[in-house]
């Protein structure tokens, strides 16, 4: 048997032609049927904090929901330093903060929750223009994450109640933990003991 000149070109024809209309008919049939999406009622993240009274006094550890707000709703509860910093990972300038030269007594709570999440206690002077602290009032109310935003490797620290970015961890601070809580002064509250 014997295929003509053109069998080779019409086989390949028919095949793109029959494939295209293949996808033709697939892109129409998933264009007009409509599945039913079925509505999931979110429950927020639980997570473990530690709580202290207005006098740095430890009290219970508790589960509660995480905290989510949209960011208009964060936006209307902070200054737009604050938003840009505990929102969207921002910092502050060196020296310009608030706290960066305080050494009054009291609590560094979260801006965003009110948790808690240095004492003055822990506080020295880093010489760097941000509030340093040698260690948090409970590492639980804490989190820590890898930052290569700067494409050097940081660990980044949140608040673990409302993730609000509050600065980065180093360990070129002194003893006894040999570390440094950088924090930029927008991301916190303080709160002077009596």
């Amino acid at each position: 048997m014997s295929l003509g000149k053109n069998s080779p070109k019409t086989t390949r024809r028919i095949f793109l032609m029959a494939g295209a209309a293949a996808a033709a008919g697939l892109a129409l049939r998933l264009r007009h049927v409509s599945e039913p999406v079925e509505a999931k009622e979110k429950t927020p993240k639980e997570v473990k904090i530690v709580q202290f009274s207005a006098s740095g006094q430890r009290e219970d550890t508790v589960t509660v929901p995480m905290i989510v707000k949209s960011d208009a709703e964060w936006q209307q509860q902070l200054s737009p330093d604050a938003f840009a910093v505990t929102r969207h990972a921002g910092t502050e300038r060196a020296y310009s903060g608030q706290y960066w030269n305080l050494h009054d007594r009291g609590l560094y709570r979260c801006i965003c929750c009110d948790t808690a999440l240095f004492s003055s206690d822990t506080k020295f002077e880093s010489g760097t223009g941000w509030p340093s602290f040698w260690q948090p009032i409970a590492k639980e109310n804490l989190r820590e994450s890898s930052d290569l935003s700067l494409e050097v490797a940081r660990t980044a620290v949140s608040c673990r109640l409302c993730e609000a970015h509050l600065g980065h961890v180093f360990d070129d601070g002194p003893r006894p933990t040999g570390l440094r809580y950088c924090m930029n002064s927008v991301a916190l509250n303080f709160v002077k003991s009596s």
